[in-house]
């Protein structure tokens, strides 16, 4: 997605007198340094929405929705708007609209059926649905391009923020079952061939310092049997093997979908430095404490309603992300600091 500029400016001379939501980029975002970013996934518009008031006390510069942003799970879009407008018309996300630029993906629920893929018959219509909810321009590329992938760059050179939002619903292939739990199909895809060339487009000679990358499923963790990138192992190599190829500076992986908040970190060959992989779900309701088996997990696992924080600190040599998963009154559940 080509940046948004101006849109949300038109009616106004500065960003502290504009009162339209913030979206995408704005031509100052390629001169302020962004520092903060926060993101989240699994909103569900009955439930009490506790966390909006400590996320806007965070300023974030970016929120980043991972998915399940709504839980839709219909194929009558009249549904899904009215569920979509419920969410937006909550006082607190309303609030955040006004301080901070909004972008995201989707995840199932949202995408409009639980676990869903390229079979789900109201996909191009659910597509205009959730950049409605984005507040994408009408006049945006994203509304003719298949799929909900999009690309947001922030900040001046030296201190370049890009963020990389992966469709994994509209492209991918049905879950392979086998007496009904999920199994490994490794002839299967996620992306879907004109993603992936993006994808590497984006990825290749980029001049961004940090490149946060976000999928509504867990790309690291591969223990458990719901939904996950090594459902598709296939996919999941491909897509190792091109961070490796094309090595791009400060890439961290941030997820949803799973109802627990967790960190989880490998090593991919060529790529200079350790890949973390960032799950924060559960903005209205988590899972129940249980056992979660995740080799890949670093630290503890969170099951109370979190949210993910990004503080970037450019001045620190060498470049240090402080990660953060935060929750109701000011809570902090784990710090990690990425260090490029």
């Amino acid at each position: 997605m080509k940046n948004v500029v101006y849109f949300a400016l038109l009616a106004c001379t500065t960003l502290t007198a504009c009162r339209t939501p913030k979206t995408a980029a704005t031509a100052s975002d390629t001169q302020k340094p962004v520092t903060t970013i926060a993101f989240g996934s699994c909103s569900d518009q009955k439930r009490p929405m506790l966390l909006w008031d400590d996320i806007v006390a965070q300023k974030p510069d970016v929120w980043v929705w991972l998915g399940d942003n709504i839980y839709g799970d219909s194929e009558n879009m009249d549904t899904l708007k009215a569920k979509y407008n419920k969410q937006k018309s909550h006082p607190g996300y309303a609030r955040l609209r006004q301080s901070t630029k909004i972008i995201g993906v989707w995840d199932d629920h949202d995408y409009g059926v639980n676990d869903g893929g390229k079979e789900y018959p109201r996909r191009k219509e659910s597509q205009q649905l959730i950049l409605d909810f984005l507040d994408v321009p009408a006049s945006d590329p994203l509304r003719k391009q298949e799929g909900a992938y999009s690309v947001h760059t922030y900040g001046p050179k030296g201190q370049r923020v890009k963020v990389i939002l992966l469709d994994g619903r509209y492209f991918r292939d049905p879950l392979k079952k086998e007496n009904k739990v999920n199994v490994p199909d490794p002839s299967g895809d996620i992306l879907g061939e004109a993603q992936w060339k993006w994808l590497e487009q984006q990825l290749t000679h980029s001049d961004a310092d940090v490149h946060i990358i976000g999928c509504g499923i867990q790309f690291l963790a591969n223990d458990h049997k719901s939904e996950k990138w090594g459902n598709f192992p296939t996919a999941r190599q491909r897509f190792f093997d091109l961070l490796g190829k094309t090595k791009p500076k400060g890439a961290i992986l941030i997820s949803g979908d799973r109802h627990i908040a967790e960190v989880s970190k490998v090593s991919v060959p060529g790529l200079g430095y350790d890949l973390y992989d960032i799950t924060s779900s559960g903005l209205t309701h988590v899972g129940k404490p249980r056992e979660e088996i995740n080799a890949l997990r670093v630290g503890q696992v969170v099951f109370e309603l979190n949210y993910g924080l990004f503080t970037i600190n450019w001045n620190q040599k060498p470049l240090t992300v402080t990660t953060q998963i935060k929750g109701d009154n000011q809570s902090t559940y784990l710090t990690q600091e990425l260090r490029f």
